[in-house]
């Protein structure tokens, strides 16, 4: 999963943007990026290349960034085009006055690529994502948001972006639909990110954007709308969470970590669960009445939670007599599940951002069924997509 940050404000974008990016490193990445827009003389400036943030930050630091208050960055995991410093985000358009930051698949770029060829427009990575920002070019009359509007129509996949523009100086313009995308909202200085842990250290106001709607940011405002225009007045959720469970907290990385916390977590799971020998999951947001009238549980996930869901068919299966069928969420929308409001749904996914995970839920919630998911990121996309929760 990609990770995109992006900052505007009073203080020093390079650190902050940074900063979010290791907040994300939990997600994945293979290469990483930052652009900004500088002071003195408002021009865009890249600097990326494939590997950890310790390159990125080794290559900034041998070749410093001007004075920057306003910036996007990126992690990413490569789909098109190997993990090299050209197919690195951020990416520019024609002119590099207008720069693009993209988490998700953009399905027809390779026929869009081709219609912006024919108009003169000249490619430099393999990526999909480079298409978004000839589009804006495109597009870009003096409006950023207006430029990306349009270009986001002609957009078939999943995407979230953060795009900014030379000629727009004092905005950020993001966009999401099927991948995630969230507004940290602050004092004189508000943020996009993938998920909330990049921006907690700067605020707890968080505005999480639905599919089909864009946000325009400066320093001193947050506009929502949606892909038609609409504005959009959304709620701002306070979050309260700690960020200790985003962080290596001196492990190398984060699969030591978790294996290395299994037996304490274990334990606090038990303290807060069991009590009096009754057990107590908070965050189900089931009855007793709907559990009862569950005849059928699919469990839906993919990679090391899909093998921990085919532990837990054989636990259910023997405490509750309820046929469970486990399924690679990839394969689940293929296929025809025979699913009702008789139908539970366990999804289980670590950061709760699992496209397949995510498309399997829509799916299944589309005929009746409930879901509850298993998840460790509060307010992740899973989370809001399910009835209940079990962190």
């Amino acid at each position: 999963m990609c990770g995109i940050v992006g900052y505007i404000g009073r203080k020093a974008a390079v650190p902050v943007l940074l900063e979010g990016l290791k907040r994300l490193e939990y997600r994945g990445y293979d290469s990483s990026g930052i652009a900004i827009l500088t002071s003195a003389d408002g021009e865009l400036v890249v600097r990326k290349s494939p590997g950890k943030i310790a390159t990125l930050e080794k290559l900034i630091a041998e070749n410093q960034l001007p004075e920057s208050t306003l910036g996007i960055c990126h992690t990413r995991w490569a789909t098109h085009g190997a993990p090299t410093s050209p197919n690195a985000h951020p990416h520019f358009d024609c002119s590099r006055k207008i720069v693009v930051v993209h988490n998700g698949i953009i399905e027809n770029y390779e026929s869009l690529k081709k219609d912006l060829e024919k108009k003169g427009h000249k490619f430099v990575s393999e990526t999909d994502t480079e298409v978004v920002a000839h589009l804006v070019e495109e597009f870009y009359k003096g409006n950023l948001l207006q430029a990306v509007q349009k270009a986001i129509q002609k957009l078939a996949g999943a995407f979230a972006l953060g795009v900014v523009a030379k000629d727009s100086p004092g905005e950020i313009v993001a966009a999401r639909v099927g991948s995630p995308l969230i507004v940290g909202v602050g004092e004189k200085e508000n943020f996009i990110a993938s998920d909330v842990p990049a921006i907690l250290d700067s605020t707890r106001k968080i505005i999480y954007l639905n599919d089909g709607e864009m946000v325009r940011l400066t320093k001193d405002q947050v506009e929502v709308f949606t892909f038609k225009g609409k504005k959009v007045f959304p709620k701002i959720h306070n979050v309260t969470f700690s960020i200790d469970a985003v962080q290596k907290q001196g492990f190398p990385h984060f699969m030591l970590k978790e294996i290395h916390e299994q037996p304490h977590v274990l334990e606090q799971m038990c303290q807060k669960r069991i009590k009096n020998g009754q057990v107590i999951l908070d965050g189900l947001n089931l009855s007793m009445t709907q559990l009862k009238n569950v005849k059928r549980i699919f469990i839906v996930a993919c990679g090391t939670a899909y093998h921990a869901g085919i532990v837990g068919k054989y636990i259910i299966e023997k405490l509750v007599g309820i046929a469970v069928n486990v399924e690679a969420a990839s394969e689940f929308r293929y296929g025809s599940p025979v699913i009702d409001r008789k139908t539970l749904i366990i999804a289980i996914s670590q950061s709760g951002e699992t496209a397949d995970t995510l498309a399997a839920v829509k799916e299944a919630r589309s005929k009746g069924a409930k879901v509850v998911a298993i998840c460790n990121v509060v307010g992740s996309s899973l989370t809001r997509e399910s009835d209940g929760i079990l962190y």
